[in-house]
């Protein structure tokens, strides 16, 4: 597995090169977030460890970029942005997970290792599409669309994370599915995020599902979790 790890800080990316290295990853360290960039893009990483905060181009703007060229290797953010509106700013640009600095040598593992992961491969015979009203999903290329006879269609494009999520709740219909059935589904039983993170992320898939005049899908169940259908089966 290849790791492209991009810190401004050396004395961040040395030992830590040193321990993904150990752990039998191969690991190239860029300084930069422009000569990360180019490397991102003319390399085959399976992950991205970027700092927030660079001089020049910022890991969120690298992030940003890379996410447009439609590169989807997982990114696991490096930051000490720690409020809820950096972690949705930074899931919104694209990002997979997010540490806060300082952190734990273990949970940066652990981290790596379940962003490693793929999701098992589809048996053929399993639909590749997804329907609840006006709102489809194609599971193979990440994009929902939603509309109908009143209202245009439209393409919604999702993050990997965004993707798996509302795969999993468009699977349970009008069920209430608690946060740690969510955590289990989508990030695994291992390296779980925290309960920040899943707000987050719900929050990024509502503003993509749910424009005005279209009804509301997703409803949070205070303290529990959440469940997925129209307004008047979510009561």
């Amino acid at each position: 597995m290849r790791i492209l790890l991009v810190d401004d800080e050396v004395e961040l990316t040395e030992p830590l090169s040193r321990v993904l290295q150990r752990e039998g990853y191969t690991v190239q360290v860029a300084h930069d977030g422009e000569t990360g960039h180019d490397l991102a893009i003319g390399g085959k990483f399976d992950l991205l460890i970027l700092d927030w905060m660079m001089p020049g181009l910022s890991g969120l703007e690298m992030c940003r970029q890379l996410r447009k060229y439609h590169l989807t290797t997982p990114v696991l953010f490096l930051t000490a942005k720690d409020t809820l509106d950096d972690r949705v700013e930074g899931l919104d640009a694209g990002a997979d997970d997010y540490l806060v600095k300082p952190f734990e040598l273990r949970e940066l593992l652990a981290r790596v290792r379940a962003l490693l992961r793929r999701p098992p491969i589809r048996e053929e015979t399993q639909t590749t599409t997804l329907h609840y009203q006006d709102l489809t999903l194609d599971r193979a290329n990440q994009i929902a669309k939603r509309g109908s006879g009143v209202i245009p269609e439209r393409t919604i494009e999702l993050s990997e994370k965004e993707a798996h999520i509302l795969d999993y709740l468009m699977q349970h219909p009008d069920q209430l599915l608690t946060h740690q059935q969510i955590y289990d589904a989508v990030w695994g039983t291992s390296a779980q995020p925290s309960s920040n993170a899943l707000a987050a992320q719900m929050r990024l898939l509502r503003r993509k599902v749910e424009h005005d005049g279209e009804a509301i899908l997703i409803h949070t169940v205070y303290g529990k979790g959440y469940r997925f259908g129209s307004p008047s089966e979510a009561m």
